[in-house]
């Protein structure tokens, strides 16, 4: 029988995941996993959000999440910001540490919540060799596990302040103690052989963890969000009516970016110089897609798109980035109106 939640909800619940450039380790050790672990209760006391669980891996995270203010960027732009700065210090490194934009699906507020919280604090019997171990070792690892929310769930150690626990408690009945108990037997049931069943869930999740009608609300409701997202930025860049030759847009671009104008036309992966550049042809330079894909050696017109793609997602949580486009985009229409 599907179980229900004794609890009411004021905002969207998130499973929210986020992962190291190129699969890259985001923690090289304990020091660096106990700095992002008071981050996170910091964030979560400045922004209001709750935070049912997470759970830390080499190279990614995983949040459980409700956002009774609608806030998630916020939350994450401070927790991605504050990590990456600390461990570029640390590690004597330069660069974006996490890949692009997190991803948040929503979740239903059930037996989709309850079977995703163990999901989520398994992760650590399901990778590597751990999940060739012995039952009984598997069931140590898990235990022993401090970089989760699992231990406090399970009474092994006390609960972090700052993770609510009750939504996901409330499933059972009985005094503390005894709820912290069948929360245990519930996770610890699927140590043995992977969670098949809600795996397959979250394969098909593409628009949010829960039945097929919800998928299907969160499907439409994207499908709509998409049509005015493109229908602005069709807008924007067709009111502009600019004509900057292409030679002295480069010249800005280049400068304010402070890379050679060559390299604006040379392929080098997780740099966002190319797309900045195919942006401002198109919107100050009159070329469609295809002309960029052509004079930047992009290829395609559905290269530049895709590239373009990338770009908005990368300045949705980067404000040094989305700083960099705003200020080349003044210079533009400066240099536009000069012209005029």
């Amino acid at each position: 029988m599907a179980r229900k939640l004794r609890v009411q909800f004021d905002g969207a619940i998130y499973h929210v995941t986020a992962r190291g450039v190129e699969q890259r380790v985001i923690f090289d050790d304990d020091k660096d996993r106990w700095h992002f672990i008071k981050r996170l209760g910091e964030a979560v006391e400045v922004t209001g959000v709750r935070l049912y669980l997470f759970c830390l891996m080499s190279n990614h995270f995983h949040f459980l999440i409700e956002t009774p203010k609608g806030n998630l960027s916020t939350f994450m732009h401070k927790i991605q910001t504050a990590h990456t700065v600390y461990y570029n210090l640390r590690h004597d490194r330069a660069g974006h540490l996490l890949q692009g934009r997190f991803s948040a699906k929503l979740v239903q507020g059930d037996e989709y919540l309850y079977g995703l919280s163990r999901y989520i604090h398994l992760n650590p019997v399901y990778v590597g060799r751990n999940q060739k171990k012995p039952l009984k070792d598997r069931i140590s690892i898990l235990r022993g596990y401090k970089w989760s929310s699992y231990q406090g769930y399970s009474g092994i150690c006390e609960k972090y302040d700052f993770v609510e626990e009750n939504p996901i408690l409330s499933m059972h009945t009985g005094v503390e103690r005894e709820k912290r108990t069948a929360y245990r037997r519930f996770v610890e049931s699927c140590v043995a052989k992977s969670d098949k069943e809600f795996k397959k869930v979250l394969e098909e999740s593409e628009w949010g963890i829960g039945d097929e009608g919800f998928r299907g609300r969160i499907r439409d409701m994207h499908t709509e969000m998409v049509r005015h997202v493109r229908r602005a930025e069709d807008v924007a860049l067709r009111r502009i009516d600019f004509d900057v030759k292409p030679e002295a847009l480069m010249k800005i671009v280049a400068d304010e970016l402070g890379v050679e104008e060559e390299s604006l036309k040379c392929r080098s992966y997780g740099n966002m110089s190319r797309a900045i550049a195919a942006r401002m042809l198109i919107k100050y330079s009159g070329m469609n897609q295809r002309d960029v894909g052509g004079y930047l050696r992009i290829g395609t017109g559905a290269a530049v798109c895709q590239q373009l793609g990338v770009l908005r997602k990368y300045m949705e949580s980067d404000k040094k980035l989305s700083g960099q486009v705003a200020r080349i985009e003044g210079l533009l229409e400066k240099q536009a109106k000069q012209h005029s």
